[in-house]
């Protein structure tokens, strides 16, 4: 009975894994711009990776006993694919690489390139807000 149930759990694991890694896929072919693409490889395939990695530690802690190296890989993933993230946004930023017109929001790295208020939104009088 446990084995069955194990079996389905790995069996999900496996599905759900394959099922994020392809929906970061298309979110990296199918979106407009690189801070958009950015999103598809480093969230869901990040999570596609760890669910088939979790499978197959519990697969394979079940055949041969307890298994370090895929949690100690899953451990390094999940650490290692936000900093990456974060690093290419930042030299993506540092190049002034602009992002589509349709996304909504615009780093403030950009923001000194447009002038800071249109004529509608300029502060009237003597208020204290920008």
């Amino acid at each position: 009975m446990l084995d069955s149930i194990l079996e389905g759990v790995i069996a999900f694991m496996l599905v759900a894994g394959g099922a994020f890694a392809f929906i970061g896929s298309l979110g990296l072919t199918h979106l407009k711009d690189f801070y958009m693409r950015l999103h598809g490889p480093s969230k869901t395939t990040t999570l596609g990776v760890g669910c088939t990695l979790i499978g197959s530690l519990i697969y394979f802690s079940l055949r041969e006993g307890p298994v370090v190296q895929e949690f100690l890989i899953t451990i390094f993933a999940f650490i290692t694919t936000p900093v990456s993230a974060h690093m290419l946004a930042k030299s993506a930023l540092h190049h002034k690489l602009e992002p589509d017109p349709r996304t909504r929001g615009r780093p403030m790295e950009l923001e000194n390139e447009r002038p800071k208020h249109t004529i509608e939104e300029a502060p009237q009088g003597k208020s204290p807000l920008p």
